[in-house]
């Protein structure tokens, strides 16, 4: 049923490569800055918890915590039934399709191309028809659905993986109006909000008021810590927007076992609030999207922490890469369940080292002689 995971097509690509360095990986998205010390401190203050069951609803403290972020970053202000704590964002976008889609005739989704395949592992569980809205250069990686679509369910990803695009409020706007009048449920996979070189990127929750949503109907926000907070082994997510929905996908939530370990609730309640943290965090990849933009010199979204960039061949050019230099990039048709043709002049880089310049030097040079190599 289920394609490898992403990662594991690129093992067996590289399979029997010895690199004549130590190998430096861009090809997950798994950040290398130190997670704040505060939030570490709060973790070990905290083991003692661990004798006791976590609610699956998350503790009172924790849904505070993640309501004042939400305020403080997106000037929404929620209600404590409109928010869910979630085992990292990863758990809330596989398990809610399954629940949302369950016991309807003939399901549908509408999915991003390229995309995380975890949407993807998640709509075939449900045995949902998927609608894929292909993200090219032609369209500006802008996904778009034919207007004579009835999806039960679309997910948006919006600071993008891979691309980096980032939709304006007013796109996200428009995509709640067609929400509401379509009666579709709509989610937006915001994990990489905080992540951006200037301008922050909006929230579909902002996009709800602009709308007159103001009960976020039909509307969810999945966020995490992992990329905020250089915390994704916290597992530290949340689910917001539509109160009715979210007390049903509580109800389900319970039977999962995916409640929070206590230690790790009070760690979270702290790193949602640390916004000194967040905000140095966002200046190290803010700094490492200039550096990519600069040295690579092909345009770089300045959302997200990842570099979707045209090399002529993905898979060919990995392999060369790593075979040179040890360093490992995806290959962009890894991540397209359509395989879609301008996928495979792709590869996603991911800028998750503090120490980016040398290494970035070293993807152009070796991709300019790449180049040559394939010229010949």
């Amino acid at each position: 049923m289920f394609a490898p995971y992403p990662f594991e097509r690129l093992s067996a690509l590289l399979q029997g490569i010895n690199p004549p360095f130590a190998s430096i990986d861009l090809s997950i998205g798994e950040p290398q800055f130190p997670t704040p010390l505060a939030t570490q401190n709060a973790l070990k203050e905290h083991t003692s918890t661990l004798r006791f069951y976590p609610k699956s609803g998350g503790e009172a403290f924790l849904k505070q915590a993640q309501i004042d972020f939400v305020s403080k970053r997106f000037g929404v202000r929620l209600t404590p039934a409109q928010i869910l704590p979630t085992l990292g964002s990863k758990e809330a976008l596989f398990s809610f399709p399954i629940f949302y889609l369950h016991g309807k005739a003939q399901p549908s989704i509408a999915l991003p191309d390229p995309l995380y395949q975890v949407y993807l592992g998640s709509a075939q569980v449900a045995k949902a028809q998927i609608l894929f809205m292909p993200l090219n250069p032609a369209n500006h990686f802008t996904p778009q659905l034919d207007p004579k679509s009835r999806p039960h369910l679309v997910i948006l990803n919006s600071p993008n993986n891979p691309t980096g695009r980032a939709l304006s409020l007013e796109e996200l706007t428009n995509w709640v109006k067609r929400a509401l009048d379509h009666n579709f449920m709509l989610v937006n996979d915001e994990c990489y909000s905080n992540i951006y070189s200037a301008t922050p990127p909006p929230s579909i929750l902002q996009a709800c008021l602009q709308a007159g949503n103001q009960n976020f109907k039909n509307v969810l926000a999945i966020n995490s810590l992992s990329k905020t907070l250089s915390a994704p082994g916290l597992r530290s997510g949340y689910i917001a927007g539509d109160s009715q929905v979210l007390q049903a996908y509580q109800v389900f939530r319970s039977y999962s076992g995916c409640a929070i370990p206590l230690p790790l609730q009070h760690a979270s309640a702290v790193g949602w609030l640390d916004f000194k943290a967040q905000e140095a965090i966002r200046q190290l990849y803010a700094t490492n999207l200039a550096l990519a933009q600069e040295i690579l010199d092909v345009h770089v979204a300045p959302t997200s922490f990842y570099v979707w960039w045209e090399v002529h061949k993905g898979q060919e050019f990995a392999r060369y890469l790593y075979t040179h230099t040890g360093i490992k990039v995806l290959p962009g048709d890894f991540l397209s369940p359509l395989n879609s043709p301008h996928t495979q002049h792709f590869v996603r880089v991911a800028l998750v080292y503090e120490a980016m310049q040398d290494i970035l030097k070293t993807l152009k040079a070796t991709h300019q002689t790449y180049l040559k190599s394939v010229a010949c």
